[in-house]
């Protein structure tokens, strides 16, 4: 017996137990970023160690609402869900939704199409744990990000603090991934090359991205010493190195208007080689020892210059290949998905998804939508009860209505009238056809009061029964406007929740992109719960529209029905009393 209930707890356990375990519940979301390096993606030949990896959020692949405006809560965890690993934030602009992130990744096998590690966020009381200098290898003597204010020389993210000596260069705000420098053909940066920038036994290698505006010739990058020289030049739209003294011949095309990664590795025992978007495009015959001479980058150069990056071993490549498939707009190793949420999902729901991808803009417009179908449901709601009570008054006035006509009295006193009034009213006051009758009775005793004082016969004519008619006309349009009050709100909603949707919609959709544009991620997956997200506004209009419309219709045909009793009861009215009181 014990061994069964032992068993029984034990598949209780496995049944309860969560999906998948949390490395911390004090976060509340988790998104899921994958890394591709099968052929589908950026494709290597061997396993890569120790590689910084961007990562581009914007409102399409993560929710910003849900972390805090300055991103201080943000983690990163291996795909164990156990091992925090190093980062820090590059740009995170809660208000406009976009962020870059750069997570140290210790290791990238080849081939691997599900590789991934987990983003975490939403905790209110975390700290920030964004660390540059801990987030590259050891070998990595600077970077420059070129976030820096301006009028600031770009400052160097890695814990050598190599900044920049001089720079003629102006920012640009938006770059590659952030801000960039951009050159005019007169402009220069460099670089003072201290003990960490000097090639080592390892080699050297630059590495950049260009966005060019023109292809005049400029060095992009060079460095003399001692009489002895390295440079990487733009000859007639093509690259050239020169080393040792020698020129090579050109090898790769730049673009114009492009973004394109471009790296030179200084390999020991080894002429320069030169790769353009990941790829080999040139090689030299003539190995360069150190150089301890200042850097110059982008002499003669017309464009952008972003993520500008010098390391003191050379580079697999590999290692470069991934990092010009992983940085660039293409995105192709990268992949983020939209948030989970919850304590224990195993897989997070099509509405989370779609609510957290929903942009600020989106939720104002949802919001104002939510008032307006609040106040149409009540006024639905108030307007089906109050036809109801109407038309149940309205037939037990019927009944009584001839028993009334044919009781009233001309010459019976006021008191007696009074009284017998109120107790009608008493009984049929809630009812229009009531108020109507009560209204031609009003007229039809102030006249007989009248009569009886000047001693007159108790009889009406032509004109009075006019006047009459007049008094309760003017109540059936009083009526009338009461029973088709607030209507108009539902004639609101029905044409304007639908447009006010849409125009959530269009918002959200140029957000996306937008936000899309400036990060430099195209993949569908990254555009999807955007626009999915953004068409949340259009379905909630038509969520009001909808209800709002039968509702409409349905009370418009009752309020109709009334209507036509109300004006037929006048004519009947009417006539009663012409058939009872008029004279001969």
């Amino acid at each position: 017996m014990k061994t069964l209930v032992l068993l029984l707890a034990l598949l209780l356990q496995l049944i309860t137990q969560p999906a998948w375990a949390r490395w911390n519940e004090d976060w509340k979301q988790r998104t899921r970023v994958a890394l591709d390096t099968s052929a589908q993606g950026v494709a290597i030949g061997a396993a890569v160690d120790m590689v910084p990896v961007l990562v581009r959020l914007h409102t399409g692949n993560f929710s910003f609402l849900d972390a805090r405006p300055d991103g201080a809560d943000l983690r990163f965890i291996a795909s164990d869900d156990k091992t925090p690993l190093k980062f820090h934030i590059e740009r995170f602009d809660g208000l406009n939704e976009l962020a870059f992130v750069w997570v140290l990744v210790p290791r990238l096998e080849a081939g691997k199409k599900d590789a991934f590690l987990w983003l975490y966020h939403g905790n209110e009381q975390a700290v920030a744990a964004s660390d540059a200098q801990a987030s590259y290898d050891a070998s990595q003597g600077l970077v420059y990000h070129f976030g820096e204010a301006a009028g600031q020389l770009p400052q160097d993210a890695t814990a050598n603090n190599n900044h920049a000596v001089r720079s003629s260069a102006q920012a640009v705000s938006a770059g590659l991934a952030g801000a960039a420098l951009g050159f005019d053909g007169r402009s220069e940066l460099v670089v003072e090359a201290k003990a960490s920038l000097r090639a080592s036994a390892g080699g050297l290698t630059l590495s950049m991205w260009l966005k060019p505006a023109a292809l005049d010739d400029a060095a992009l990058f060079a460095q003399t010493d001692a009489g002895r020289r390295v440079a990487l030049l733009l000859r007639g739209g093509s690259l050239v190195v020169e080393a040792g003294g020698g020129t090579s011949s050109p090898g790769g095309q730049l673009s114009v208007g492009a973004w394109q990664h471009l790296a030179l590795v200084l390999a020991p025992n080894s002429g320069p080689v030169v790769y353009l978007n990941g790829q080999e495009v040139l090689r030299g015959t003539t190995a360069v020892g150190p150089l301890g001479g200042q850097m110059v980058f982008g002499a003669g150069y017309k464009g952008e210059l972003d993520e500008l990056q010098v390391a003191t071993t050379a580079r697999s490549a590999d290692w470069l290949r991934l990092a010009a498939g992983g940085q660039g707009p293409d995105q192709k190793l990268v992949n983020t998905a939209p948030a989970e949420a919850g304590e224990a999902a195993g897989e997070a729901s099509y509405l989370r998804i779609l609510l957290s991808a929903v942009t600020v803009d989106g939720w104002i417009v949802i919001a104002l939508l939510a008032v307006m179908f609040v106040y149409s449901f009540w006024v639905m709601i108030s307007k089906a009860l109050l036809v109801r009570t109407l038309a149940r008054e309205n037939e037990l006035f019927m009944e009584a209505f001839p028993a009334l006509i044919n009781s009233h009295d001309p010459a019976q006193t006021p008191g007696l009238r009074q009284q017998a009034e109120t107790s009608a009213e008493a009984r049929h006051g809630a009812s229009p056809l009531y108020r109507l009758y009560a209204a031609a009775l009003s007229e039809l005793n102030q006249r007989f009061d009248s009569y009886r004082q000047t001693g007159r016969e108790l009889r009406i004519s032509d004109s009075t029964l006019s006047a009459i008619r007049a008094t309760v006309d003017a109540k059936l349009v009083r009526e009338l406007q009461g029973l088709n009050s607030k209507l108009v709100v539902l004639t609101i909603s029905i044409a304007g929740g639908p447009f006010l949707g849409l125009l959530g919609t269009v918002v959200g959709v140029m957000i996306t992109f937008a936000a899309i544009a400036a990060a430099g991620d195209v993949n569908v997956n990254a555009i999807a719960p955007g626009i999915a997200a953004a068409l949340v506004a259009t379905v909630a209009g038509l969520a009001v529209a909808i209800p709002c419309l039968f509702g409409y219709n349905y009370l418009t045909s009752r309020i109709g029905d009334i209507s036509a009793d109300l004006q037929a009861f006048v004519d009947a009215l009417v006539t009663r009393i012409a058939e009872r009181h008029a004279a001969p």
